[in-house]
């Protein structure tokens, strides 16, 4: 039985808790909320004490309880944050015509895609036709069949007659009696109707006969064959298959998104999504970008893009998509937490390339953008060859010769450009421009080629040379950014005319014991000061590593191609320190990734691109065509018209052993401008206009420097000035020849 005191026990417990604890006390909340109000003034310390002398006597400072509040967050003001006109200003405007129509290549392409597709499906019924009618003639006897049958049963009422048959179980005769009724009343409506229409039918196929032309009977015969084969096909047999599969892509939605967030494993977006929220904000609608879908988005606080790059694998799992179909992105010009997920309909990799636009025809200006890639949407992608040093790097196999040889090819549809190839992997990839159009080309890597190369890159250092020497003694009105134009290359009396300078493997020439030195000093020269010049320098590897690709040259070079690499070392030798750590990484490439690479350059950041295809035989005949081009405009000259390099009287020297053939041994140190102008009087056409930091700048890649030497002027005064020491030369020469030998 309950006692009538247990409904009090809980009430008596708590109030004899509270009068036994000591510690209590009765809060006045008008006070309370009277001093929050103040203490959030913010030219009042919350320390400070608010009577009259408080600003004399402030030695109780410390004093101060440290239980009590501190009120952090400011009130809210409406002057706070920017006005109108400024919230006006940043905000971000939609494009009003979208990107694809605004663009006229993109419309071009877009138009070709459609006219591509119609064409080929009108193309592939128009072939199978004859097999179409084939089949709907047999199928006539099948459909006359079925057609009396429907027609005998359509006469005779038979979709009533389930009806009639349940009023008969029922036993209900009035019911019976009254569709009975109605039957028969269709029925004679029907056999009149049909009847009305034979006779009708006969006569227009008996005057047609008569009277109508061939073509018309013809006409008539086919339309009613067709009619009756069509009517007598089967339901799992269709007549006409499919001239296009479409691929058959799952819209995508904000469910789909949210489900594919939540399954890589995020913490932060799981625990949101665990207590109800989404863990991701769309900041715009999903919408059809392209042949694919666009999502946008910000991630949850401390959750980055490259987050989710890193697990873009899972990414695609979520998704139900291929991993070639899933491209997380970043938002440049957002907080690293926006996300950009653009979702293909078809895998990158398997999709369909559109055809080069310059495939077939037309020219190029190299100080102009000339399309050679497209984009995941399938838009192209433009580069400026001028102003430029580039690198390509990848694993073998995929697709690294292929796209110098593409870059190439678009050079050489300038008829002003001076090509240099040189494939030293020596299979011949580059021979149809170098063969075509080239002033200096080599396929191999035999010791004639490399000082080839050499005596060639030695011209290319000494034109650069003459050419700044005229870029500086133009007027400024023709040269106001003290660089090469398109219009100073026009002109033939200066020699400004692009130079394009291709190395495939380019890790032989910097790896070679004897002239490794000299072709990483010349490379890095031409790297720095070749662009404002109107030289380009192009340098594919598969080794991208500080020993293949120099870290003098890699550094700046401003167009980077990397397409799929195993390492972070490698991933950034080419696309730039910390390229990695950003989330750019060609590492996330599959073997299936033929010709996708991460491409820097046209002032953009990092983007993913498909190089346009061209194998061997469509580059053959775009040299061709360049040639002829060349040849209208007479710059064809050099190796394409069998003018060859004398490698022998060229490249038979040295920079260290010519050092040592003008200082003899009794002068130990000798300053630098001595040693130039010796050099100079020694060999004119390889040290005419070299000074004292050109040899310095020559010298660093053998790992030699200059120093301060004591010496004597012309007129006997001492003095100290930047020298070499005549030791480490010979020190140097001596471990080299060692290494040479040896291997």
């Amino acid at each position: 039985m309950k006692h009538p005191d247990d409904d009090n026990e809980l009430f008596n417990r708590l109030e004899a808790e509270m009068t036994a604890d000591p510690g209590g006390e009765v809060v006045d909340l008008d006070k309370a909320r009277s001093a929050r109000t103040e203490s959030t003034d913010p030219n009042t310390r919350l320390d400070a004490d608010q009577s009259a002398d408080s600003s004399e006597d402030r030695s109780d400072v410390e004093s101060v309880d440290p239980s009590t509040r501190v009120m952090v967050d400011q009130p809210t003001q409406k002057s706070a944050g920017p006005g109108y006109l400024g919230r006006l200003a940043a905000a971000k405007r939609r494009d009003v015509i979208p990107v694809w129509l605004r663009s006229l290549a993109e419309l071009k392409t877009a138009s070709a895609w459609v006219a591509h597709h119609y064409a080929h499906t009108v193309g592939y019924h128009a072939l199978r036709a004859p097999v179409y009618v084939a089949r709907l003639t047999l199928q006539v006897p099948t459909g006359t069949a079925r057609f009396v049958g429907g027609t005998m049963r359509w006469m005779a009422d038979r979709e009533g007659e389930p009806v009639r048959l349940a009023a008969v179980r029922r036993e209900d005769a009035a019911e019976y009696l009254k569709l009975s009724r109605q039957r028969d009343g269709r029925v004679r409506l029907r056999t009149l109707v049909t009847v009305l229409a034979l006779f009708v039918g006969l006569g227009s196929a008996l005057a047609i006969y008569v009277l109508a032309p061939d073509w018309l009977q013809a006409l008539s015969v086919s339309a009613v064959v067709l009619a009756l084969g069509s009517v007598g096909r089967k339901a799992d047999a269709p007549v006409i298959h499919k001239a296009v599969e479409l691929p058959d892509a799952p819209k995508l939605t904000s469910d789909i998104v949210l489900r594919a967030l939540g399954a890589l494993g995020i913490p932060a977006i799981n625990q949101a999504q665990a207590k109800g929220r989404d863990g991701f904000a769309f900041t715009a609608p999903i919408t059809r970008d392209g042949p694919g879908w666009r999502a946008e988005g910000d991630l949850p606080y401390g959750v980055t893009v490259t987050d989710v790059m890193d697990r873009r694998e899972r990414l695609a799992s979520g998704l139900r998509r291929p991993l070639g179909c899933v491209w997380p992105e970043a938002v440049p010009d957002e907080h690293t937490g926006r996300l950009v997920l653009w979702v293909g309909d078809q895998d990158m990799a398997k999709s369909s390339r559109p055809a080069w636009p310059l495939a077939k025809s037309g020219v190029v200006d190299l100080f102009k953008p000339a399309a050679f890639a497209t984009d995941q949407r399938g838009r192209w992608v433009e580069v400026t060859l001028m102003y430029i040093a580039g690198v390509i790097g990848a694993i073998p196999r995929m697709g690294k010769t292929f796209l110098l040889r593409l870059l190439m090819l678009i050079a050489a549809l300038d008829p002003r450009a001076e090509l240099h190839t040189y494939d030293m992997k020596g299979t011949g990839d580059l021979d149809p421009v170098g063969d075509a159009v080239s002033y200096r080309h080599r396929a191999g890597e035999d010791e004639e080629d490399f000082e080839y190369a050499l005596a060639d890159m030695r011209e290319v250092r000494g034109e650069l040379r003459r050419r700044a020497k005229v870029i500086r003694s133009l007027p400024r009105d023709m040269c106001p950014e003290s660089k090469v134009t398109s219009d100073l290359a026009n002109k033939p009396s200066l020699g400004l005319h692009p130079i394009v300078i291709a190395v495939d493997e380019c890790q032989k020439w910097f790896e070679h014991p004897k002239y490794g030195a000299e072709f990483e000093e010349i490379c890095t020269d031409l790297v720095k000061r070749g662009p404002a010049t109107g030289i380009v320098l192009l340098l594919a590897t598969q080794r991208p590593d500080a020993k293949s690709l120099p870290t003098g040259i890699s550094a700046n070079t401003s167009a980077r191609w990397c397409l799929k690499v195993m390492g972070q070392l490698e991933n950034d030798m080419v696309l730039g320190t910390s390229s990695y750590k950003r989330g750019v990484r060609a590492t996330m490439f599959a073997w299936a990734d033929k010709g996708i690479c991460y491409f820097v350059g046209e002032g953009a950041d990092a983007r993913i691109v498909r190089s346009a295809f061209v194998d061997a035989l469509v580059a053959e005949r775009i040299a061709l065509r360049a040639r002829a081009a060349r040849e209208t405009a007479g710059t064809l000259a050099g190796y394409a018209l069998g003018q060859e390099l004398e490698a022998s009287e060229s490249a038979g020297y040295d920079l260290l052993a010519d050092i040592l053939a003008v200082v003899p041994s009794e002068e130990p140190k000798v300053w630098s401008e001595t040693v130039v102008a010796r050099l100079a009087e020694l060999r004119p056409e390889v040290y005419g206009g070299w000074d004292a930091e050109g040899l310095a700048a020559a010298l660093k890649p053998y790992g030699i420097a200059t120093a301060q030497v004591w010496g004597k002027t012309e007129s006997g005064k001492g003095a100290n000035r930047r020298g070499i020491e005549r030791a480490r030369i010979t020190t140097t020469v001596a471990e080299r020849d060692g290494k040479r030998d040896a291997g």
